[in-house]
């Protein structure tokens, strides 16, 4: 079953996934490390892409879920377009130095709503999918 619309953010977070890969690497080349974040700028940079891949991905596999389960479209794009805005607006707040902490939290407030009403949303889809086949 195609799921164009999960398919539109799996691509637009891999995209950022690489580029927030790549200024990890350049930043570990410019500072000669090769492991660990003994240095502020590549430790920003490290937990900017780890937490993007902490929470993208669950995103992402509610995305599908919802989509299969025929939420309209329109709500699928909804929570999609949040959930890459909550991502880059993190990566944006937690790489700055000093830290821009509103668009850090901002973009935890948009990745958490997108968890929980994707959660509630799901829920309220298998169980009524559930009653139906009572």
């Amino acid at each position: 079953m195609p799921l164009p619309a999960t398919s539109l953010y799996a691509a637009l977070l891999a995209v950022l996934v690489v580029l927030l890969s790549l200024r990890v690497i350049r930043l570990r080349q410019r500072y000669h490390i090769l492991l660990g974040t003994p240095h502020r700028l590549v430790e920003r940079a490290v937990r900017a892409h780890g937490n993007c891949v902490e929470y993208g991905p669950l995103g992402l596999v509610l995305l599908g879920l919802l989509e299969g389960m025929g939420l309209p479209l329109w709500g699928v794009h909804a929570l999609g377009t949040a959930l890459l805005a909550g991502r880059v607006l993190h990566a944006f707040g937690i790489s700055r130095e000093p830290e821009a902490m509103r668009w850090r939290v901002a973009g935890m407030a948009l990745t958490f709503a997108v968890l929980g009403l994707g959660g509630a949303a799901l829920l309220g889809l298998v169980l009524a999918d559930a009653a139906e086949r009572l």
